[in-house]
């Protein structure tokens, strides 16, 4: 099918699987649940996957840790005795125990991590975060076969663009993500980044930084974090981690996918709400994408990609 002649209701009708790039906050997670929630779209999260996969024992071990050495004998020698068991309770609406593991570095008494163990967690989430992505794939015909799902959402992290190298087209995370979905950057204008600064002005939360970011900062700072109030630290970190992010985002958008303002996404929808549902993201991606094909081999080309990858879902699905 030509990228120049494919009209909206034919690009309507494909089997859609979209990977959604931009900062924590941008409204990934909140369009993602609104497709999964009302236009049956399967929603792949990211930190989901992560949580329940590849750092979920992890995760618990951590909560036992914390347990045994909390200085409560009772509730330790039943764990000991595996009288109780622990259970994290991750679901795609609640992410709380991916974000606590992860930690912020500070001083261990105000609940921060220690520069090892934090720098530790960071390498661990990279690893997961990796392979969650390297999965979406598969996930994409289970959601298909299992869910019956025709259409796929994939609710990246914010930190995706800091797990690649965006120049690499062969880096192992853009070659999975450009054989089977689309890519598409959420970009916010001035307001919406001022907001997302007083979101995490207000409550700091643990996130991954890439170590080229990340390592300047702690450089001055104790090996065991002491003194160090991690909201506190953490705190200045985000709008310059917004300024080392925006440049990856907008160059993954460049070489192998679509960028498209937050304003215009969420923009009043058919339904009449700010989220958008089905038809309204198809056809914001439809004019985004041909008008970029228009003006660029690049973007030509992976309108012609995604377009052959879509054709081939159709294809198999139509013959099973």
């Amino acid at each position: 099918m030509s990228t120049t002649d494919i009209s909206f209701d034919e690009f309507a009708t494909l089997p859609h699987a979209i990977s959604l790039l931009g900062m924590s906050g941008v409204g990934k997670t909140m369009l993602s649940k609104n497709l999964r929630s009302n236009d049956n779209w399967f929603h792949y999260s990211a930190d989901y996957r992560i949580g329940t996969r590849y750092l979920a024992e992890h995760i618990l071990d951590n909560i036992k840790f914390r347990i045994m050495t909390m200085g409560d004998a009772f509730v330790a020698n039943l764990l000991r005795s595996d009288s109780i068991y622990i259970s994290h309770n991750i679901s795609v609406d609640n992410l709380d125990p991916v974000s606590t593991f992860l930690g912020l570095y500070g001083d261990e008494t105000l609940g921060g991590l220690n520069k090892t163990d934090f720098l530790e967690r960071q390498e661990l989430y990279r690893w997961a975060e990796v392979e969650s992505m390297k999965d979406a794939s598969r996930f994409i015909e289970k959601a298909w076969r299992i869910y019956q799902c025709d259409n796929f959402i994939n609710d990246a992290s914010g930190s995706l663009c800091e797990i690649v190298d965006p120049n690499n087209a062969d880096d192992p995370v853009i070659e999975a993500l450009r054989a089977e979905t689309l890519i598409l950057y959420i970009k916010p204008d001035t307001e919406y980044e001022n907001a997302l600064l007083r979101r995490a002005r207000e409550q700091p939360k643990p996130l991954f930084y890439h170590p080229d970011f990340i390592a300047p900062k702690l450089a001055t700072q104790p090996e065991n974090g002491h003194g160090v109030d991690p909201v506190d630290f953490a705190m200045p970190l985000f709008p310059e981690l917004v300024a080392f992010r925006k440049p990856r985002y907008e160059k993954i958008a460049e070489l192998y996918g679509y960028t498209i303002a937050a304003r215009e996404l969420f923009a009043v929808a058919d339904n009449g709400g700010s989220v958008p549902g089905a038809n309204d993201l198809l056809r914001s991606l439809y004019d985004v994408a041909t008008a970029a094909a228009a003006k660029s081999d690049t973007a030509r080309t992976n309108l012609a990609k995604y377009l052959h990858a879509c054709e081939k879902r159709r294809d198999v699905r139509h013959h099973v």
